[in-house]
């Protein structure tokens, strides 16, 4: 799972350009400063509409307990060769990868779909001949909206967030879940089926299901 911790307070850290003009900013806005001015300043400086892609293996903790780390680092890399090409296909950034997790990024909501549904019949094929313990089981999340980009290392926001959570927490092997946001964002409606998840996960105010199969 992918662990965010926004602007550490170690001055050992070597900062881009972009994340020290935030943490400056931040700093005022904590020491004080006009709270709505300096969020307006940050919004103007960092907010970009982007689509985000979180992705997540599952049973990877419990494979790691019975199978041991590195038969799943093997895992890892197997899965990062098969679904790189279909992120540089649908122009996806790859911004992090970490443990059996990756962030991407998109420009456009439709490429980010359906660079997810080739990367889930990419799996689908590759499990086929693969023992279970080797089998690479995707599981996407995807958010669109309005979100902080700070140079090439990290996003933030509420679709974030959801993207996250979707991803990472509620989603099954095979599964793409998306946000409300991502739902409604252009070029999705027509480019997939949707089933509307009964509960979404806490903080998420809606998500559905992709009919990918």
């Amino acid at each position: 799972m992918l662990h965010h911790v926004l602007l550490p307070s170690s001055r050992s850290v070597t900062y881009s350009a972009a994340a020290e003009r935030l943490q400056k900013l931040v700093a005022a806005r904590a020491n004080g400063g006009d709270k709505e001015s300096i969020d307006a300043k940050i919004w103007d400086l960092f907010g970009e509409d982007w689509a985000v892609m979180f992705t997540d293996l599952s049973g990877f903790s419990r494979g790691v307990a019975k199978f041991g780390i590195t038969h799943f680092l093997q895992v890892i890399y197997e899965s990062l060769r098969i679904f790189t090409p279909h992120i540089e296909e649908h122009e996806g950034v790859l911004l992090k990868v970490e443990g059996d997790s990756m962030m991407v990024l998109f420009r456009k909501p439709a490429s980010a779909l359906n660079c997810a549904v080739a990367m889930q019949r990419t799996a689908r094929e590759y499990n086929k001949t693969r023992v279970p313990e080797e089998q690479v089981l995707l599981c996407v999340g995807l958010g669109y909206g309005r979100m902080l980009r700070i140079g090439e290392q990290d996003v933030y926001g509420a679709e974030v967030n959801g993207a996250s959570k979707l991803g990472e927490d509620a989603a099954s092997a095979s599964e793409i879940l998306v946000t409300e946001g991502f739902r409604k964002a252009p070029g999705v409606a027509e480019a997939a089926k949707f089933a509307e998840l009964k509960k979404a996960p806490a903080g998420v105010s809606g998500a559905s299901k992709v009919v990918w199969e």
